[in-house]
């Protein structure tokens, strides 16, 4: 019996890439403009991600990398018609690009020619650590499911919160406009499915807040974040599902990884053995990563996951 299958979508970019780095440096106008933790690549960890999805998502249809012209992760093999390459601007007006800005560039996801209407969205850093299935994403009624965790935060502190922070502040603000008593869902970093035509929607019931984040060529302070938001916005219209916290507990976890190799050591062993089936492993090594740390992570990534997939290109 065949299964519905929803594609899969990749953020993915590499600052080492031959003229990235300078071209993000001449537009960069403060220093949280230059954090490498969001563009840095040297973990290859979308490679465990590709590993990860083959073995354990049966449901995964085509798998969409976008990413900036021209990159592409040189070690995939782009004749397997499973994977494409999507860059910026088959899916992104030209008026703003270059982007750097991953809210911008999620809120246009939905754009990507042949894109199954429902369709997961994974950031470069999440991975499955055990077999998934629809019902992971959606319940037997249609409805979907999001998982949350902390509270979202009300109020933006000026140019001293962080970009990501006043983001879902901002989200905060707009969900009042429906309910200021409503309850608020906090946000978690794994995998989503959305809907096509959920994402046109939001987008046209907040203009403006779109229109503001698009044009920011870096994360900005009246930026907003779909994939926080989108989740928050069905649930307050009834028409998606918040996956019960003990659950989500058992389901997901997220690591950030420091530049203290035992830390990382201990909590990757943790993730592996507790039995999640959703993680990720957030970049905060800052500027000066300690590369023994790097080390260690990735041969555990390796010792994770260690048969490459399909959508790798073949050693000769």
């Amino acid at each position: 019996m065949s299964i519905e299958r929803f594609d899969i979508v990749y953020m993915w970019v590499d600052d080492q890439w031959p003229g990235y780095l300078d071209q993000l440096l001449r537009y960069a106008q403060i220093p949280h403009d230059r954090n490498p933790n969001r563009t840095r690549n040297n973990l290859d960890i979308l490679k465990f991600s590709l590993r990860s999805i083959e073995k354990y998502a049966p449901w995964r249809g085509t798998v969409h990398i976008v990413t900036s012209r021209p990159q592409y992760p040189t070690w995939l093999d782009r004749t397997n018609s499973s994977v494409r390459v999507i860059h910026h601007d088959e899916i992104m007006p030209p008026e703003i690009l270059p982007s750097f800005n991953s809210f911008a560039i999620q809120s246009f996801l939905h754009k990507i020619p042949g894109l199954s209407r429902r369709f997961v969205s994974f950031d470069d850093d999440m991975l499955l650590m055990k077999l998934t299935a629809h019902d992971d994403f959606i319940q037997s009624d249609g409805q979907l499911l999001y998982d949350f965790s902390r509270p979202t935060p009300y109020h933006s502190s000026g140019t001293s919160t962080s970009p990501w922070n006043a983001a879902l502040a901002n989200n905060a603000a707009l969900l009042d406009e429906i309910d200021p008593a409503i309850r608020r869902f906090g946000y978690l970093h794994g995998p989503k499915m959305f809907d096509i035509d959920d994402c046109e929607e939001i987008a046209e019931y907040w203009p403006d807040a779109f229109e503001a984040t698009r044009r920011s060529r870096f994360r900005a302070h009246n930026n907003i974040a779909l994939d926080a938001l989108l989740p928050q916005y069905l649930v307050a219209r009834r028409r998606a599902v918040a996956i019960p916290k003990r659950d989500t507990k058992q389901r997901m976890a997220y690591l950030g990884l420091e530049n203290v190799g035992i830390w990382n050591r201990y909590w990757l062993w943790r993730a592996k053995t507790q039995g999640v089936k959703f993680l990720t492993l957030n970049d905060n090594f800052g500027f000066k990563p300690n590369l023994t740390a790097v080390r260690q992570v990735r041969s555990m990534l390796e010792d994770i996951f260690p048969t490459p997939s399909s959508f790798e290109q073949q050693q000769q």
